[in-house]
């Protein structure tokens, strides 16, 4: 059978290689001249930036593409854990070290906030529970067939569920159990995690920090963008042909079935079409004469991203690879980007700094900053003067909360914001993770991985179970165990 899949993000290289492995004959389409989605890497002047997605978590799901295709991930990548998951700053000058072990985090927390260590442990024991109980459901098994439902395991989960009261949203659920607001704060911003506000979001989402302070935060060796080579290099060893600079115009359909792709050039025959893109343009662009699923396809959108690449001739002993510069009014930080659609005038700043690590990232004596606050999707605001303003707050408050002028150590910039990461990784509004989980329903709601259409899947962020490169790679699985079960 010949398989074709467009996109060669994370979760449609995963897929592809999965489907090789199985005895399929794959083709992947890529519209790019370059590999890996939103998860790229670009030099500026003797720096180096990984320019999408900067943390690693759930290192195994990568390594189960690579164990199922028969081979060593460790010939492919390399990995560290942390010892340090990330360090925030308050805007009252209050500092706490998120020390990736659980029991060394609830110290600090105790040292710093006063809040007992029980409070933090009994919440990360109770994220733990609530993952291997309720959370494997979401990200592991398709939520659109019934024996999902019907199994034993998922039965005992939904008794389980009401007694966690995960019908709260996130911060309700955070404020209950935690004993101080800037506690709460930091745990509401999981929501963040998959594009979506703390306060309307379900309280499932505090399953994520498990996977940060139980589970771990690691670091591929050289950067993040070591993921996309390790799975382009397993493509290259598995056959598979990645065909670049060939946007797919058309998915061929007759009869309710796929039958091939077209693209600017020519028609390719395929028996079945897997699609890493986003799912909206899927539907409006590749499938123009069938009918779409509106109500899937009209949800809210997630965040998207304002990030600035800053080549910095500084270090910064204060600050570690991931740093969270909070806001002072998280809930008018939210209801500005997702009520009045505009970027907040004290956004929480996020920067990643990887040449804490690898030092080949930046000249000696300097730092790579990738500066990233959440902004809403692209719905024809006006960027350019949005971006001038957003620069002058971030730059103002870090200098405040660091105590030094940052201005005058920049000494380039690129910017990315919500307009060009629509235009090139076709992601509708420039939206992270496709939709928000902005409801108690947005699970179920969220597009699955298989269609109406025969021999059509769907992989990637913006379907279940979501955004982000664990769930991505789950995507992958789930589509090759649908594709796997219907060969049998």
């Amino acid at each position: 059978m010949k398989v074709v899949v467009i996109g060669a993000g994370v979760a449609g290289l995963a897929t592809a290689n999965r489907l090789r492995t199985l005895g399929l004959d794959v083709l992947i389409l890529e519209a790019n001249a370059y590999p890996g989605g939103k998860l790229t890497a670009f030099e500026q002047a003797g720096y180096r930036f990984d320019a999408g997605p900067s943390l690693f978590t759930m290192p195994d799901f990568l390594d189960d593409v690579f164990r199922f295709c028969k081979k060593d991930p460790r010939d492919y990548y390399v990995y560290r854990k942390l010892d340090v998951a990330c360090h925030y700053f308050y805007d009252d000058g209050t500092f706490l070290c998120g020390y990736a072990d659980a029991s060394n985090f609830a110290l600090e927390v105790e040292n710093k906030l006063g809040v007992s260590m029980e409070v933090v442990v009994g919440y990360l024991r109770n994220s733990e529970k609530l993952y291997e109980t309720t959370g494997r459901i979401f990200l592991e098994k398709p939520l659109n067939r019934v024996s999902t439902w019907l199994s034993k395991p998922v039965v005992k989960a939904l008794t389980y569920i009401p007694r966690m009261g995960l019908f709260q949203s996130l911060n309700k659920f955070n404020e209950v159990r935690l004993s101080h607001q800037k506690l709460v704060q930091l745990f509401n911003r999981y929501a963040t995690y998959n594009g979506s506000d703390p306060y309307r979001a379900p309280s499932i989402l505090s399953t994520i920090p498990n996977l940060e302070f139980n589970v771990g935060t690691f670091l591929p060796e050289g950067g993040m963008h070591t993921i996309i080579n390790a799975l382009v290099k397993l493509t290259a060893d598995q056959g598979i042909t990645i065909q670049y600079n060939t946007p797919v115009e058309e998915i061929l359909v007759k009869g309710n079935k796929v039958y091939g792709v077209r693209t600017g050039k020519e028609e390719i025959q395929a028996d079945l079409v897997v699609s890493n893109m986003d799912v909206y343009y899927t539907y409006r662009k590749l499938l123009p004469y069938q009918s779409a699923p509106e109500r899937k396809l009209k949800q809210e959108r997630s965040s998207s991203a304002l990030i600035f690449y800053w080549g910095i001739k500084h270090t910064f002993p204060q600050l570690d690879l991931h740093n969270i510069f909070f806001s002072a009014d998280y809930r008018k930080e939210f209801d500005t980007i997702f009520q009045e659609k505009t970027i907040p005038e004290d956004p929480t700043v996020y920067i990643n700094i990887t040449s804490k690590y690898v030092k080949a990232d930046a000249p000696e004596g300097c730092e790579n900053w990738f500066v990233m606050i959440n902004v809403p999707p692209d719905e024809g605001q006006d960027w350019n003067d949005l971006i001038v303003k957003a620069r002058l707050n971030i730059k103002r408050k870090l200098s405040r909360l660091l105590n030094i002028d940052i201005d005058s150590f920049i000494e380039n910039e690129s910017i990315l914001d919500p307009r060009l990461i629509q235009s090139r990784t076709q992601s509708f509004q420039g939206s992270l993770y496709g939709t928000s989980s902005n409801s108690r329903y947005a699970a179920f709601l969220r597009h699955h991985n298989d269609s109406v259409i025969k021999n059509l899947y769907f992989c990637g962020g913006s379907v279940h179970p979501g955004g982000g490169i664990p769930l991505c790679l789950q995507s992958a699985r789930i589509v090759a165990n649908h594709i796997e079960n219907t060969l049998h």
